[in-house]
């Protein structure tokens, strides 16, 4: 197509209407900046220099003043509650709610707010009721996972469980503690003079079917064990030795690392049945793959006690060599002095030679107590999400209230 040069005319019309515009443009920016009030500026300028606390006092002035800054005061709210200032933070979104005209979408943000400021403040039953309120809006997820979180806290967990299953039917992610709730429905069913068996079982199905719906993983392994280990609670409970036995037995395939929280019910379950030297060579055999000090307590403790001390020393020596412990030396002297505190009226015959050949001469009070002083730190269990430490082990921190997170290890062994 030909180029016309009347044209040209045009040129200078548009850039006199985009002139026209910046200037209406700039005139209206400028217009509703002199209507903002000086604190805001102050706020900013405060946050600029680093000044928090000035700049939210600042901020709170501009929110009084204008009503209508529904962003700052979700702004003001959200710092407050990082701040720990639960009361200021609860007050802010209240006023939201407090709007007649406040938009839907708003609303429901200032309910999911307070709800978050409820639960922080400690206000589980509120925090709930908020919660709650949310669960048929955009905030639904977030909801629902934080209400399994207040669940778990009042250890309400039919509720929590069925929360679970809410949360699953919006998104199709896992849940590994489904697991542990239901291993929790167990216990509390064993408990008392008069334990429902049936309860627990149903509630141990229940667990398997969750397990296999997480496929494979550590954590898997770590919930194996755990209901194997009901199980085999319920068994002995029941007098069902056997079973209590294959239960057990079990665990050593399933989850090998967690044997050792179970290594004295296993002998004991072989002993009942008349098969205890099985159960102390299979533990043995076990304690070669996969070595763990609680099997090494229990190993020694029944050596002893079966084979005497010859025995029980060669074994804990051939195991620390290939593994040295401080606490597996400290639990190997205990186990010996309260064993020489008890035969120490009876007659001294080969046994208590036997220990003067191993260590002739020592002084295995001394030896102990200084070894006591360097491995009280060591023996304990760790969370590894919070790094809480205690002394027994949890399948839930007492401190983060994380699942699954204190390996089956004390603090030794990790090193």
């Amino acid at each position: 197509m030909d180029f016309e040069t009347w044209w040209l005319v045009f040129v200078p019309i548009l850039f006199a209407l985009g002139w026209v515009a910046a200037r209406v443009d700039f005139r209206q920016m400028m217009s509703e900046t002199r209507t903002l009030p000086d604190s805001y500026f102050k706020g900013l300028n405060f946050l600029l220099n680093e000044e928090p606390d000035r700049a939210i006092d600042a901020f709170v002035e501009v929110a009084k003043l204008d009503p209508e800054t529904t962003e700052l005061h979700f702004a003001l709210g959200s710092l407050f509650r990082r701040r720990g200032e639960m009361e200021r933070a609860i007050r802010v979104h209240q006023s939201l709610l407090s709007r007649a005209d406040l938009p839907v979408a708003d609303r429901e943000n200032a309910q999911f707010q307070i709800a978050q400021d409820f639960l922080k403040a400690g206000m589980l039953d509120r925090a709930e009721a908020a919660f709650e309120a949310v669960r048929e809006t955009r905030f639904a997820i977030p909801a629902m996972r934080a209400l399994i979180r207040i669940y778990e806290s009042e250890h309400d967990w039919p509720r929590a469980i069925e929360a679970v299953r809410r949360l699953r039917a919006l998104v199709d992610e896992p849940v590994p503690q489904l697991v542990h709730y239901q291993c929790e429905q167990a216990e509390g069913a064993l408990q008392g003079k008069q334990p429902d068996f049936e309860r627990a079982a149903k509630a141990l199905d229940e667990a398997d079917n969750a397990i296999r719906k997480l496929g494979t993983g550590q954590g898997m392994y770590a919930s194996q064990a755990r209901v194997a280990g009901l199980r085999a609670r319920v068994a002995r409970m029941q007098g069902q030795n056997e079973q209590e036995r294959a239960y057990l037995v079990s665990i050593l395939s399933s989850a090998p690392e967690y044997v050792g929280l179970y290594a004295t019910e296993l002998l004991d379950s072989y002993r009942k049945l008349g098969r205890g030297e099985e159960g102390v060579a299979m533990l043995r055999s076990h304690y070669q793959q996969h070595p763990s000090l609680d099997i090494f307590n229990v190993l020694f403790r029944v050596l002893r006690e079966q084979e005497g001390h010859l025995q029980a020393w060669a074994f804990a020596r051939d195991a620390l060599r290939a593994h040295p412990s401080l606490l597996g030396l400290d639990k190997m002297l205990e186990v010996e002095l309260q064993d020489q505190g008890q035969s120490k009226e009876g007659a001294e015959g080969a046994e208590a030679v036997g220990v003067d050949q191993i260590i002739a001469g020592a002084d295995l009070s001394l030896l102990r107590s200084l070894i006591h002083r360097h491995t009280q730190r060591l023996d304990r269990y760790s969370c590894s999400s919070c790094g809480f430490e205690a002394r027994h082990f949890y399948w839930q921190c007492p401190g983060c209230n994380s699942w699954e997170t204190y390996a089956p290890r004390r603090l030794e062994e990790l090193k």
